[in-house]
């Protein structure tokens, strides 16, 4: 098919509009794959390995969305700051609980 439509023969240029309309989609924004928070979850707060899976699960988000696998990067994504958030927390009580033992 062509990219175009063909004008009918009845209708001549003069009594077209002369207007044009361009829409421009800007492109979805990629999600995040919060590798570097993995990264210093997993140097500095590696409570029970789960910094060293939110690092492998960032990864295989970064991994998605360079194939353009924008839905399974988002799910990966959005595993590996599930278990950022998890190391973070645990990680707080664990401080919480040594300074409160020490003092």
């Amino acid at each position: 098919l062509p990219p175009y439509e063909v004008m009918p023969t009845e209708v001549s240029m003069e009594e077209m509009s002369r207007s044009t309309t361009v829409l421009l989609e800007e492109p979805p924004r990629p999600p995040r794959d919060h590798l570097v928070w993995s990264l210093f979850t997993t140097l500095y707060g590696n409570f029970c390995c789960l910094g060293l899976l939110a690092f492998v699960f960032s990864v295989k988000s970064r991994d998605r969305k360079v194939l353009g696998d924008y839905s399974g990067a988002l799910s990966y994504g959005s595993t590996a700051k599930c278990l950022n958030i998890t190391a973070l927390v645990l990680n707080i009580i664990i401080v919480i609980i040594v300074v409160t033992v020490v003092a």
